[in-house]
């Protein structure tokens, strides 16, 4: 099963990775950088093994969350042939809020 980034979560993922660099310096971006890899690795072997935000309950398709790093949420979900990351943001920020921006 393939991962396909939309061009927001991506760019959200880039932001994120940017702040680390600047404010914990460039080793732990690359580790930071290695955990997101490691996580959608684990979403292509398993991609039902996030569980279904409660945040999008409201939506027809059934929006999938993990956890990475402790700090990031990756939102997702997944279509016959694919894995669909729709959202990357920290979870110290309001969620109804980034919710929102997801399409």
């Amino acid at each position: 099963m393939k991962v396909i980034w939309q061009s927001n979560a991506d760019r959200q993922r880039d932001q994120i990775a940017d702040y680390i660099r600047e404010q914990f310096g460039t080793k732990r971006k690359r580790q930071f950088i290695r955990e997101v890899h490691q996580t959608t690795q684990m979403l292509r072997r398993s991609p039902n093994i996030g569980q279904i935000d409660p945040l999008f309950a409201d939506r027809p398709t059934a929006f999938r969350s993990v956890i990475v790093n402790g700090l990031n949420k990756l939102v997702y979900r997944v279509d016959d042939d694919a894995i669909h990351i729709v959202a990357f943001w920290d979870t110290r920020t309001e969620p109804t809020e980034q919710a929102a921006k997801v399409k």
